[in-house]
């Protein structure tokens, strides 16, 4: 049997902060204040009302839950316990019905649920994995023909190292340090192969930008540091539920 995809370091440094998901002033702000960015994104390329949606390593559900909101049926999947409890919890008290969530590595999903969704979202996950590369396989198998796959992750250039590492994580301190490993950024060169020899087609990319003055992010043609790709599975578009 093969070893899971993960990496043990990376699963206890989010554990560590788990009960703080979802305090929007706490090391996980940066991903309160994206998060209605790429939600809209994601849900104006493919509206998420009615579909059957994963998001793979979904951490506390930040993601997860405002797609629910949006209203698509939502799994969320992580092999972090800690953070799992807390999104259950968090989708307990604020009573969202539509989302559940597992503790199950994508792989061993997607041999169970093979073209299982309409929508796959993967978002700031592959630079915490051993194989990058495995997962958006996964992930490409996950999804119908005609569904869409979404990912985002760092760039790695000498630019991303400045901006995400030395900049967020020890001059700006939005993040905790060690949050990220350079070594582990993903060109987008890199991804777009990874998604064409998995037989996800790329239809759109974006860039994130933050400003420190405003505190403020956006989205950019500029995918130097922060960037999103959007893919799709060829066949045909699947059919939302009625």
């Amino acid at each position: 049997m093969n070893a899971p995809n993960v990496d043990a370091a990376e699963l206890a440094k989010f554990s560590e902060l788990a009960h703080r998901w979802w305090d929007p002033e706490s090391e996980f702000r940066p991903l309160h204040e994206i998060n209605p960015l790429r939600l809209a994104w994601i849900d104006g390329l493919a509206p998420l009302a009615g579909r059957r949606v994963l998001d793979v390593g979904c951490g506390g559900g930040i993601l997860a839950e405002a797609m629910a909101r949006k209203g698509a049926d939502v799994l969320g999947i992580d092999l972090a316990e800690k953070s799992l409890k807390v999104a259950q919890l968090h989708a307990l008290e604020t009573g969202v019905a539509n989302l559940r969530y597992r503790e199950v590595t994508v792989e061993a999903l997607a041999a169970e649920q093979p073209a299982g969704f309409d929508v796959v979202t993967c978002m700031e996950m592959l630079e915490h994995v051993p194989d990058p590369a495995s997962v958006v396989r996964a992930c490409a198998a996950l999804v119908k023909p005609g569904g869409w796959v979404f990912f985002s992750t760092l760039n790695r250039n000498p630019k991303s190292f400045l901006f995400a590492i030395v900049g967020a994580e020890y001059v700006l301190q939005l993040l905790p340090k060690g949050t990220h490993e350079y070594a582990r950024f993903i060109r987008p060169s890199e991804l777009a192969a990874w998604c064409r020899e998995a037989g996800l087609g790329l239809q759109a990319t974006r860039g994130m930008e933050y400003n420190p003055l405003t505190r403020r992010y956006r989205l950019s043609a500029d995918t130097s540091v922060n960037y999103l790709l959007a893919t799709r599975k060829a066949g045909a578009e699947p059919a939302t539920a009625a």
